[in-house]
């Protein structure tokens, strides 16, 4: 080409999520059976769309204004009971002005991160949530930017760690929060919020709250949305109907914004979003007339209570089966469809392997390990192998902890509980296949 075509920050578009996919549809292909944990879509593992949800839709397709552009920053009666949603809560008021629709939250993300000037920086979570951090290393052509969530505390933030690294960091503009966090499950207590609010304000920050799983908390455990804890700081907090309803196919998702006069820049900042939607026109129409006829239905806040139920039950499920095991630390989950598993310290190295007896599956297993450095991508690719569990490395989430990320979404308690079967026997086996880790653990 006469002229380089990449932009170099693209080398951090690198998506492990999707790609564990690629080697577990070559097992497939030689007839292993696979236990799809890698991904959080519910449809995927066999949640049913409720009638009534289905006749909600059935009657906006034969509405022909749904087949329309709606207006740019999206259908204003729905960005007005977005807003009334929010101002319920008794936080930071908005109106229907303050509320842009995106094509998904995937799509709300990368603009968030496409219109910051390259030198200023948003530190995140590690663990942390990939499209998140690989659309901020991708702006800023630099690797990202992390607060450490500490998994001997909760997976809570460490937030010694988080105040300093923004104290002596001066590119640091903004603060990320998943809350519930993904991938470790967590929550975030409301002194927590209140103390990475307080860090902002400090040293004029704003914050960003993912909050697409929202409606998704259980086991007893409470948060606050950013707008009930934020005050007069700068804030966004991103929203969608993937995870909740679910329909993640309606790639439907907005950014609510919070406090724009506050700062100039950041007015400027959101305008720039809103004109760059604009541009593209608009997001899809049909999603977003069918939010509030869906939420506001007398069905809805019953369905969700039963799903975060279900969750729940899950989540101990997975506990009976993993909690004990001495190589890993294990946090039960709170919410979002997550968990993060970390092998404890020296547990895991480049030697060690699971039993194949397929020499087909053996043969990929042993070329796929041949030239990793990580070893829980070793554990990964070998769990793969020679059990069919589908899960993702930890070490693709921006963390230097080893380990990986299941998901709680297995409809079937039954296969729920094999396959999580299969992980405890696979983490057994594998940090004993190395005598030198078994006796130190012993």
């Amino acid at each position: 080409m006469r002229q380089v075509l990449l932009h170099e920050g693209s080398r951090q578009l690198d998506y492990e999520i999707r790609n564990i996919v690629k080697k577990a549809e070559e097992l497939e292909a030689l007839g292993q059976k696979i236990y799809w944990e890698n991904i959080g879509d519910p449809i995927l593992k066999n949640a049913t769309i409720p009638d009534w949800i289905k006749e909600i839709l059935h009657g906006l397709v034969d509405d022909d204004l749904t087949y329309g552009y709606c207006h740019s920053k999206g259908v204003l009666g729905t960005r007005e009971y977005v807003a009334k949603k929010n101002n319920e809560k008794a936080g930071v008021q908005i109106t229907a002005d303050d509320v842009l629709f995106f094509n998904g939250l995937g799509d709300a993300i990368g603009k968030l991160y496409q219109f910051l000037n390259p030198h200023s920086r948003v530190i995140g979570p590690s663990p942390a949530y990939s499209t998140h951090s690989a659309l901020e290393a991708a702006h800023s052509n630099k690797e990202p930017l992390t607060y450490n969530l500490d998994p001997e505390n909760h997976w809570y933030p460490d937030l010694e760690d988080l105040r300093l690294k923004v104290k002596y960091n001066p590119s640091i503009v903004g603060i990320l929060i998943i809350n519930p966090d993904n991938p470790t499950g967590m929550v975030y207590p409301v002194e927590v919020l209140t103390e990475i609010v307080e860090i902002a304000r400090e040293f004029n920050l704003f914050l960003v709250s993912d909050e697409i799983y929202t409606n998704i908390i259980y086991n007893g455990v409470e948060t606050k949305s950013l707008s009930q804890v934020l005050g007069d700081v700068p804030g966004i907090a991103m929203k969608g109907i993937s995870k909740d309803t679910p329909w993640p196919g309606s790639r439907c998702g907005w950014m609510e914004f919070y406090n724009r006069d506050a700062d100039p820049d950041f007015n400027n900042y959101c305008a720039t979003m809103e004109n760059a939607k604009m541009v593209e026109v608009c997001s899809t129409t049909l999603p977003q007339k069918a939010l509030p006829l869906i939420q506001e239905h007398p069905s809805f806040q019953p369905y969700l209570a039963q799903r975060r139920q279900e969750v729940s039950e899950r989540s101990k499920v997975i506990s009976s089966r993993l909690e004990d095991i001495s190589y890993i630390n294990f946090n039960p989950t709170n919410g979002a469809f997550y968990n993060t598993i970390v092998f404890k310290d020296g547990v895991i190295n480049n030697n060690q392997f699971l039993e194949i007896d397929d020499a087909k599956l053996k043969a990929k297993a042993e070329d796929w390990v041949e030239n990793v450095s990580s070893p829980d991508k070793r554990f990964v690719y070998y769990l793969l192998a020679a059990k069919g569990v589908c899960v993702v490395p930890l070490s693709s989430f921006q963390s230097e902890l080893l380990g990986f990320r299941i998901t709680l979404l297995e409809e079937d308690i039954e296969v729920l509980d094999q396959t999580f079967s299969k992980i405890a026997d696979a983490i057994n086996e594998f940090c004993t296949s190395d005598k030198e880790v078994e006796a130190v653990m012993s």
